[in-house]
């Protein structure tokens, strides 16, 4: 008899981004306790970015969460840390992965935070995928550059 592999899922739930954000302002405004939200994106067709994100998940403690967007596109939220120790604990844990796994070089990837800070009411996913995964049209304003990946977002929500 012939056994199937299983098949590798590629994206979570677009409406658990939702509840991410739900969770991470519930966190951050019930408890007093900043949330970093942290966006992580590969180029396409990566096919190490699927083990970098298998790793990011098994070593994030009880109370972060990941969600995969899409193939090259992932978001964490981590609680209980500002934006410094964000940046902290992701360097670490890709440190780690070069380290424990050989690699030509190091993975090439754009990280991009948003700091939920305490007593933050409400968050939109407008107001942070562009954030997570454009910082530099956050910073100069430039809505456009971010403009197909919210269609692609707002489509993954629809369908």
């Amino acid at each position: 008899m012939a056994t199937v592999a299983p098949v590798r899922q590629v994206a979570d739930d677009p409406l658990r981004l939702r509840e991410l954000l739900g969770r991470a302002t519930g966190v951050a405004y019930a408890h007093r306790l900043p949330c970093v939200v942290v966006g992580l994106a590969a180029r396409e067709g990566d096919l190490l970015f699927p083990e970098i994100v298998d790793f990011l998940a098994s070593a994030l403690r009880m109370d972060d969460a990941i969600l995969r967007l899409t193939r090259e596109r992932v978001v964490l939220m981590l609680t209980d840390v500002d934006r410094g120790g964000a940046e902290q604990i992701v360097q670490r844990i890709l440190a780690d992965f070069c380290e424990r796994f050989a690699t030509i070089d190091e993975p090439r990837l754009r990280l991009g935070y948003f700091e939920v800070h305490p007593g933050t009411p409400h968050l939109t996913v407008k107001q942070v995928l562009p954030a997570v995964f454009c910082p530099e049209a956050a910073t100069e304003r430039d809505e456009r550059a971010c403009t197909e990946l919210e269609d692609e977002e707002e489509a993954a929500g629809e369908a």
